[in-house]
């Protein structure tokens, strides 16, 4: 049964269902289920994976087939949530998914890496600092935001 105004998410073979926040994400709010491993709410943004792996090119695409954006934190208490998810997780550099100005930062001891800013993508470490890398195409999980 779909309940409108409400989304049902399935966390471990779980069934819960959440009242709808954002009017400009209703259309989540006509699916019956969506599955996945993890599900962290943090103010009114909920962070969400299913543990699949891909490289930054492959999460993007993963995320926006899903009508979801990358994750990307904004303040401190995100970035702990995100922290929890999973050891490591993608985010673009200097921007966020729209091109425009982190707000937020969390870079580690020596970081961002000026030399690689326009190669490289950034790396949420599991203590929660940032830091950049070459290596985009590390297979890591993925988690998104809605």
């Amino acid at each position: 049964m779909k309940l409108r105004g409400h989304i049902t998410i399935v966390i471990n073979n779980k069934k819960t269902a959440y009242k709808c926040l954002f009017s400009h994400f209703t259309f989540l709010c006509f699916f019956s289920a969506i599955n996945y491993d993890f599900v962290q709410m943090v103010d009114q943004k909920y962070f969400v994976s299913n543990k699949h792996r891909g490289s930054f090119s492959e999460a993007v695409v993963f995320c926006s087939q899903r009508g979801l954006e990358l994750a990307l934190p904004q303040n401190e208490e995100e970035n702990n949530a995100l922290t929890q998810v999973h050891g490591k997780f993608r985010a673009k550099f200097k921007t966020d998914m729209k091109n425009r100005p982190l707000t937020f930062n969390n870079w580690g001891k020596g970081q961002p890496d000026k030399s690689i800013e326009d190669t490289g993508c950034t790396m949420l470490s599991e203590n929660g600092s940032w830091q950049v890398t070459h290596e985009c195409s590390l297979n890591v999980h993925i988690v998104c935001q809605l």
